[in-house]
């Protein structure tokens, strides 16, 4: 991928340039894309097959109760992630192991 130098707007080849929307050019430079990442051929995904697959090797539980009406349980798998600025506490994400009722916590 190459951006513009004087819009900053992606640009595409075109045989031995590089063009951006607002037409401005630059050769193509072999060395420097030979170091770059593409996605050709990482097009086709597949689904992952998890039925065999112990709930304890999925990720850690804990015990906190689901807020399904309908469900008693109170073991949940979680994980946490950063989704606020970095001086924010993280959020942790919970999955019911009985019923898949998913819920979230902040700190507030």
């Amino acid at each position: 991928m190459e951006f513009c130098d004087e819009c900053g707007k992606m640009m595409k080849t075109d045989g031995d340039r590089w063009v951006c929307p607002n037409g401005h050019e630059k050769l193509r430079n072999e060395a420097s894309e030979a170091t770059m990442t593409t996605t050709q051929g990482q097009e086709q995904s597949s689904a992952v097959d998890m039925s065999d697959v112990d709930d304890a090797e999925i990720g850690p539980t804990t015990t906190v109760q689901c807020p399904n009406p309908d469900c008693d349980n109170d073991r949940a798998r979680y994980e946490m992630k950063q989704i606020r600025s970095a001086d924010e506490s993280e959020t942790r994400f919970f999955t019911c192991t009985e019923c898949g009722q998913k819920w979230r916590e902040d700190d507030h």
